[in-house]
């Protein structure tokens, strides 16, 4: 370069050009120092997007986990449907969901529908089309399960990889009020019960942030509530955490220690085993119900197949969602002691005062219809596979001045129920 340069000046010299020699030396340095600088440059932006990229031994760990994670839980897709709420429904075969990894249904089946329970009613099939997915147009096809796509983000928002898609264990004590977790639930023991229906009123409750949820459910129980709980839990749930949303969900559950080991919601896990190709469980639900106007509820029926054991799961009036097989439960392989009814919430106390997370409605049952949440047609199976009213229903609320219940029975309804509340109000600091 500064050959050139002097060539070049000597050329212009010559041609008379008289370009002095101070001039000369300024180019010079000028040429020498920018290309040092950009030299410096480049060096310098290398480094900090080094920096940008590097991340701690533990970030690339978790990272690692959670990859190797999502290979387990997103299976290969015959096809796959992009939902209006930005949910990304996969079309799995049947054979291939999550719920075959388990190592005591590798090789297995889906098993035909079973028997239903006696006083089942299957008149008025309801409609399959209850979720936002399903408003796309598209669908499964025969042989498949629509499965919602997990993503990084949503695992990342768990507070590790281990407890993503779980309950936290302290959730084993029902009638502890010092955990976070109250609710207000209707609810039966006592006895043996093979089964429960409801129908629950959807609705689309505030949740203040995301650490917190709001579920409305029914939950099938055996064991003690100590470490070898087995329950068996579906309804709808809005949940930040687990969904990065405020949309209401249809969602299942299942453990069978008390939520420590065993158990996951939805298809996050091996376990429950899907044969329906309409509906995908942890889809939003749509429509919900508005205070003082339409009122939306979803109907469900979970009862022990008295041939094979195993514990099924419809919606509707004859919609099969699939089935908890009865290997992964010690207790519930036989019976259940226990049927619950109603909603949950989580509060977490912000700023030291009570959470305004919503239950239901996020009005008290003393609001009556179109305003407060409810149950009705609340039944159980017997032992003989007969769907029967509630023999005693009991109602409990572990903080009424938050959220409150109100049991009652007539004939249209039968055993019912209305609950709920907004959480942090005068009564409720």
């Amino acid at each position: 370069m500064v050959m050139d340069g002097a060539v070049w000046i000597r050329e212009e010299e010559d041609d008379n050009t008289n370009i002095p020699i101070i001039v000369f030396i300024f180019l010079l340095l000028l040429v020498i120092s920018s290309s040092i600088c950009a030299a410096h440059s480049s060096e310098t932006g290398n480094s900090q997007a080094n920096n940008q990229t590097f991340r701690p031994e533990e970030e690339l760990k978790k990272l690692k986990l959670v990859r190797e994670r999502l290979n387990k839980i997103n299976k290969p897709a015959l096809k796959t449907i992009q939902s209006p709420d930005g949910d990304i429904i996969d079309c799995v075969l049947l054979r291939h969901q999550p719920a075959f990894d388990h190592p005591k249904l590798k090789g297995k089946k889906p098993l035909d529908p079973p028997e239903r329970p006696n006083g089942h009613n299957r008149k008025g099939m309801a409609a399959e089309d209850f979720q936002m997915w399903m408003m796309s147009g598209e669908s499964c096809p025969e042989g498949t399960i629509p499965v919602r796509r997990t993503t990084e983000e949503d695992m990342l928002r768990a507070s590790s990889v281990a407890s993503f898609g779980k309950k936290p264990t302290r959730l084993v004590r029902r009638d502890s009020t010092s955990d976070g977790h109250e609710h207000a639930v209707g609810y039966v023991s006592g006895d043996e019960y093979y089964g429960a229906k409801a129908n629950i009123n959807v609705w689309a409750p505030r949740v203040s942030n995301q650490y917190e949820f709001s579920l409305s459910q029914l939950w099938v129980i055996s064991g003690s509530f100590g470490d070898d709980l087995n329950t068996i839990e579906a309804g709808w749930q809005v949940s930040p955490e687990l969904y990065g949303d405020y949309y209401p969900r249809f969602f299942t559950y299942w453990t069978s220690d008390a939520y420590q080991a065993t158990g996951c919601y939805n298809l996050l896990c091996s376990g429950f085993v899907q044969t329906n190709n309409r509906i995908a469980i942890g889809a939003a639900i749509s429509p919900t119900s508005s205070y003082g106007g339409g009122q939306f509820d979803i109907s469900l029926l979970v009862w022990k197949d008295p041939k094979h054991g195993n514990w099924w799961l419809e919606f509707g009036s004859g919609i099969l969602v699939g089935y908890w097989p009865s290997i992964l439960f010690t207790h519930l392989r036989d019976r259940a002691s226990m049927v619950q009814f109603g909603g949950e919430i989580v509060n977490s106390s912000p700023g030291g005062s009570h959470t305004s997370t919503e239950m239901g409605s996020g009005h008290f049952a003393g609001e009556g219809f179109g305003k407060a949440s409810y149950f009705r047609n609340l039944q159980v199976v017997d032992w003989d596979n007969n769907l029967i009213p509630l023999p005693n229903l009991k109602v409990l609320a572990d903080h009424p001045n938050c959220y409150d219940i109100q049991g009652g029975i007539n004939t249209v309804w039968g055993n019912y129920f209305y609950y709920g509340g907004p959480g942090r109000n005068v009564n409720c600091p």
